[in-house]
């Protein structure tokens, strides 16, 4: 095994785990399960409220929990959103690419700056709004 590939495999190997730690942690907080005990979560901090006269350390219990998961769950989302968007962006690349008469320039286009894409979005929209009027004015109705 060369230098390189030796190099490679632990990265590999926690870019993967962290893929499965995103994906199970997104895939339990995504159930009804968590949303129940969230809400039990909660229900049990307000029912307590009396008991703890309402004190600044029982806000805070609450205030920091929430706060604390709030930050994680951001990054967890993020990366499996990036992660689900980037599988779609490939496939719909995939589908461009086998698709005849298909152009072929909006493979890649998410790496584009926006200007470019509004440009290829105007473009389109006045390729279809062309053709659309040829389809109409086609005699075999089709």
């Amino acid at each position: 095994m060369s230098m390189t590939e030796q190099m490679q495999a632990p990265v590999e190997d926690t870019a993967g785990a962290f893929v499965r730690f995103t994906d199970g942690v997104a895939r339990i907080t995504g159930s009804s399960l968590a949303t129940l005990l969230a809400a039990t979560s909660m229900l049990v901090w307000l029912a307590t409220g009396p008991l703890f006269h309402f004190s600044d350390t029982w806000q805070l219990v609450v205030n920091t929990g929430t706060t604390v998961l709030t930050f994680l769950m951001v990054f967890v989302i993020q990366a499996t959103q990036i992660r689900d968007s980037t599988a779609l962006h490939v496939k719909l690349d995939e589908l461009i690419a086998v698709t005849s008469g298909a152009s072929d320039r909006a493979i890649g286009i998410e790496r584009a700056k926006e200007a470019e894409i509004d440009r290829m979005r105007r473009e389109l929209e006045q390729q279809v709004a062309r053709s659309g009027d040829a389809d109409q004015q086609r005699p075999d109705g089709v």
